[in-house]
């Protein structure tokens, strides 16, 4: 499955490792240090202020969609697969 990151971006479900919310990203000395040797590897899906980190192997996204609505969406695919 695949989850709409912004703008025309698509991500694999599987391919997430973490959602961080902009909260976290900011406050955090060890995540901007972790970035900062990321930089090759960041997209900015957000055309303005960023709401959320999508951290995937290799790349790292930020996306304009709240991380609250992101995980909304990945649990309800895996609610969606156990139906199925």
């Amino acid at each position: 499955m695949y989850v709409h990151a912004g703008e025309d971006m698509m991500i694999r479900s599987d391919d997430i490792i973490a959602i961080l919310e902009k909260e976290t990203v900011e406050y955090s000395l060890e995540i901007q240090k972790f970035l900062q040797h990321k930089e090759d590897f960041i997209i900015n899906l957000s055309n303005g202020d960023f709401k959320s980190l999508i951290i995937t192997e290799p790349h790292i996204y930020f996306s304009p969609i709240a991380s609250s609505t992101l995980k909304k969406r990945l649990l309800d695919m895996k609610d969606h697969e156990l139906l199925i």
